[in-house]
Formats: C-alpha cells, structure tokens, sequence
C-alpha cells in the first residue's frame, strides 16, 4: 500500500537520537533549548516554547491568550478537530468560518461578512485561529487589517506549514499574528516523533505559554513572588499542565531540521509534477496565491463538479489499487460533538462542497517515481472507465 504520507529518517537522525539515549539527560537538558533556538532562526520568531503535541500547542496559545469561559473563538471549517479542542479546552464558545473553494484556506469574503455581523450583534470572537490548509499560506494581510480593526488576537494554526512562506518571510515569523503553532507528527514538515511548538515575538505570550507548559511551576528567581530559601526553590504559580518536550524528542527535531528546506523542495517537485501529469483530468489543485510559497504538506484534489459531487467511489478505487488516500478534513461542526452547539451550517455550502469533491494523494519526500505514476495511472484509468 502507497501511504498519503510518511517520515523520511536517515542515519543521522538515528544517531542524534542515540546521543541524547546516552547522555545524562533525557528531559530537561539543553537539546530542547537548541532545538527552539533553531526554530527561532529559521523562522525570525523571537520566542518558540517546544511542546509534546501540536495539540498541547494549540491548548497554549488559548492559555497564554487568556481564552475562557465566556469568550468566543472562531477558526475554519477545515482541519483537524484539535483547532478547535483546544478553544474548547479552555471552556470558550467555538464557530466556524467558511472555506475559499480555490485556496482551501479560510474565506476573507466570509470571515468579512461574519465579522461585521458579529459586531452589530456584539458577539465578536476574543480570538482567530486561521490555517494554513495543505501548508498553504492564508492571506495573513488580510487578515490582520479585520483583526485589528475588530481588535481580535490571531493564531495561526500552521502544523501543517512549517517551511511555507509567505511575502518573501517564513510562516512562523508571526509578522501578522499573536502566535504560530507547529506540529511534528510523523507525516508533518519534520518530524520529533512526536512534538509540536509555539512560536510568538510576545515576551508576556512565552512566559505565560512556558509556565503553563511546565505545570505552572518556574525556577527564574526574577519571577518568583516569594523569597527563594535556597537552590532548590521553585514556584508553582499557575494551575499548568505537563506538556513538555523532552529531549530524545527535540534531539531528532534538531536533526530533521538540517534537512527540512531539502524536504520542502522535494516535495514541491512532486506537486508540481503531478499537477503536470494531471493536466488533462477533471480534477484541479489547490491553489498557492503569488508570493506565497506552500510546504505541500498535503497534496489535495478536487474532482470536477461535472463529474461527480462524491468521491467515495474514487477514495475505494484508489484503495483498491494499492493506493492509500485519505480525507483532510471532515468539516469540524459534522462530528457528533457539535450537535447541541448553536452553529449556523447552513452558511458553509462551500465546505459541505469541499468535503464532497476532495481527496488527499500521496506526496512525501522519499516518494518513489514508480509510486506516483501508479498513482496518476490509477487516476486516469479511474475518469475513463464506464461509470
């Protein structure tokens, strides 16, 4: 079976894991601190707090911005269900905005529209999660013009664009934003496993995001509130969490990262590729505004309205091949969770449409050239055959 996606680990990720396996520690050393500084470098952020999760990322920023009961927060229709968990988390109001059929990332038009209304009737959101769907960057700019006008803090969710760009500047930079989130899942930009990070040029956002990573607890003597009676002293000053990375985990993050724009590069290649081999089919991809430059994290199509208005039968042709596609996502508010929640789903015609006509293909750096061309062979068999 072809996977949708995998890692790609090589010797020398090996061996800088083994490195810290023999080291004196394990957590809490220094290869976390290195791995957060690195991130900083290469995305111009000021501060990165490294966590066990792209979901316990995502918890931090609601934490760090302050998010509870009482406040709303909005993000798309299009992700994984942890954007909107860790709003939930925090016992905050979730809603959604609408999709752009084209980029797939969240609809400027809608979220325009949604804003305005919400101002009229006094309900605007505390807080914006965007994502950057695919690794395709959102219309930040854009973005950031309603949300200081609406003063509305942003998060962007980008575990899927770690090495995107967008205006010439790493996402992550946070330029037009609060926070960035990464993920570093096994099928992610990088991988640490398992891992994920916060990323801000906020000196209040890291503090908060870094005491409530560890427990709530801190050992910098120039915060403590109490007098320190020794070495030993420490602080807990918040009701926090254990979400700490450790450094096995950021030993083989730090090594990823060596080769991360070799990924990204790889990767484009491939999209680039198929979108060329596919021309002729009554499929199209997602598309990357100018200036903007995705980390291909997925490689998404939608099948031609005139064609079909379901894939289901293409999703079981491709795994009947040996080909391993997947759904990214099923719309948030679908699930069972939001059944009692006040959400207008009427309003997201074009995500019910996306959700309908889409499928993820294989695309990964060590993707084999015999692989994709039985994926593109497998596609072209499936639009001629009798229906």
């Amino acid at each position: 079976m072809i996977p949708y996606s995998r890692q790609s680990i090589d010797e020398e990720d090996i061996q800088a894991v083994i490195a810290v396996l023999r080291s004196d520690f394990l957590t809490q050393g220094t290869v976390v601190s290195d791995f957060e500084n690195e991130l900083c470098r290469y995305t111009g952020a000021r501060h990165a707090v490294a966590s066990s999760s792209g979901t316990t990322a995502l918890h931090l920023a609601m934490l760090a911005l302050e998010v509870g009961f009482g406040d709303i927060v909005w993000t798309t229709t299009i992700s994984f269900v942890a954007t909107a968990n860790a709003a939930l988390y925090c016992g905050a109001s979730i809603d959604f905005v609408d999709i752009d059929i084209s980029s797939f990332n969240i609809s400027i038009t809608s979220l325009e529209q949604k804003l305005e209304e919400a101002d009229r009737q006094g309900v605007l959101p505390k807080v914006l999660i965007v994502v950057h769907m695919g690794g395709n960057p959102v219309a930040l700019e854009e973005i950031s013009v309603l949300s200081q006008k609406y003063k509305i803090a942003v998060v962007e969710d980008a575990c899927h664009a770690l090495g995107a760009s967008y205006q010439g500047n790493k996402v992550g930079m946070c330029q037009y934003s609060d926070i960035t989130v990464f993920s570093f899942h096994p099928v992610k930009s990088i991988t640490c496993g398992e891992g994920g990070a916060l990323l801000t040029n906020s000196d209040f956002i890291a503090k908060k995001a870094r005491l409530m990573a560890n427990s709530g607890i801190t050992k910098d003597r120039s915060l403590f509130e109490n007098n320190a009676y020794g070495d030993w002293y420490y602080e807990q000053q918040a009701l926090g969490y254990n979400y700490r990375m450790s450094d096995i985990h950021a030993a083989l993050g730090l090594s990823q990262m060596l080769k991360l724009d070799s990924f990204i590069a790889k990767r484009k290649q491939w999209a680039q590729w198929y979108q060329f081999q596919c021309e002729a089919l009554p499929i199209t991809f997602q598309k990357v505004e100018n200036g903007s430059e995705s980390a291909w994290h997925l490689l998404i199509i939608l099948v031609d309205e005139s064609v079909s208005r379901d894939c289901l039968g293409l999703y079981n042709y491709m795994l009947d091949n040996g080909i391993k596609v997947q759904k990214h996502y099923i719309p948030i508010y679908k699930h069972p969770i939001y059944s009692g929640f006040p959400i207008q789903k009427e309003e997201f015609y074009v995500s019910e449409d996306y959700y309908e006509r889409t499928i993820s293909i294989p695309v990964f750096p060590s993707l084999k050239l015999e692989q994709a061309e039985k994926v593109v062979e497998s596609l072209k068999e499936y639009f001629v055959k009798p229906m």
